[in-house]
């Protein structure tokens, strides 16, 4: 899959977010699509702690996982 770089580099982080807050814009994503960005949205590890894990478990109703949080490495 080839990007235009042009029509990338026009595309602002207010654009971007209204994007991303629009349902209707959302369904055009494939699960491919959405499972990529969910992936590699965030910056570095210290981004994902256990408070949201659990956030996410909880929203996406996922009651069958739990997250522990390991204090020694």
């Amino acid at each position: 899959m080839q990007h235009k770089m042009k029509s990338y580099q026009k595309l602002t982080r207010e654009d971007f977010m209204k994007f991303f807050r629009d349902n209707e814009k959302l369904n055009e994503l494939s699960v491919d699509d959405r499972i990529e960005i969910f992936r590699t949205i965030l910056i570095g590890s210290s981004d994902l702690t256990k408070d949201l894990l659990n956030e996410i478990l909880g929203d996406y109703s996922v009651d069958n996982l739990e997250v522990i949080e390991r204090t020694n490495g």
